[in-house]
């Protein structure tokens, strides 16, 4: 059963049933939101995760709902520690993604909002795989640092606007995003923010990120409610 709980404000500490999984995510959704970003951690991170905490924060004063949800369970979380096999099974965190956007569906808080997935390294081949596997379920696409190589043969057939952004000192992973940004076929960017490195430490360079991101998904978002307000497909 999936169950939802206040924990302050208008953030709530919900669970997920997907199969036999149960997942904890923070749900935040203010009365006017525009949207709800989904957000997909991966290389050993989780809804804690302090830069992701702070996109979030940002998408949430630009008027964009959130969910943090984490795409593995504790146990999971302490084999991948040791393993770090399961951040790279993009198969297992998509199906998950997928999982909680179908939540957000049934959801009376959210149901009517169109959601945007922002993927964190691996978490963005994840959102990626989401969205082309669900095009019906995902409206945007943000990758920050992110591995979107990991979707694949997918990648031609996502349809939500996607934006890549990388560091510009991520030299393997620029490369890994040019590669992907090739095969993609629909509306898409690629942002390289100039003297950040993979986890965009430096001053300035994650509010960039931020902003990218919130303009964005305010765009995309936005325009994927008014579509659906007059029944356009």
């Amino acid at each position: 059963m999936n169950q939802e709980v206040e924990v302050h404000g208008s953030e709530r500490l919900i669970q997920v049933t997907i199969g036999p999984v149960t997942l904890e995510g923070d749900l935040h959704v203010q009365a006017d939101a525009r949207g709800i970003v989904l957000f997909a951690h991966g290389s050993g991170s989780s809804r804690h995760s302090p830069r992701n905490r702070f996109v979030a924060d940002v998408l949430q004063n630009g008027g964009l709902a959130t969910l943090l949800i984490d795409l593995l369970t504790q146990d999971e979380e302490r084999i991948d520690a040791r393993t770090a096999h399961l951040r790279f099974d993009i198969g297992l965190l998509a199906g998950r993604l997928t999982g909680a956007a179908v939540w957000l569906k049934q959801q009376p808080a959210t149901r009517d909002l169109g959601i945007g997935c922002f993927g964190a390294s691996t978490g963005g081949g994840a959102a990626l795989l989401t969205a082309a596997q669900h095009p019906d379920l995902v409206d945007a696409v943000v990758s920050r640092g992110g591995r979107p190589d990991l979707a694949g043969p997918a990648l031609p057939r996502v349809k939500a606007p996607t934006l890549l952004i990388v560091g510009g000192e991520d030299t393997p992973v620029i490369r890994m995003n040019e590669e992907a940004f090739a095969q993609l076929r629909c509306e898409r960017r690629l942002e390289i923010v100039p003297g950040a490195t993979h986890l965009f430490e430096e001053p300035g360079t994650l509010e960039q990120v931020a902003r990218l991101a919130r303009d964005w998904f305010s765009h995309y978002l936005g325009l994927g409610s008014r579509q659906r307000a007059v029944g356009q497909p």
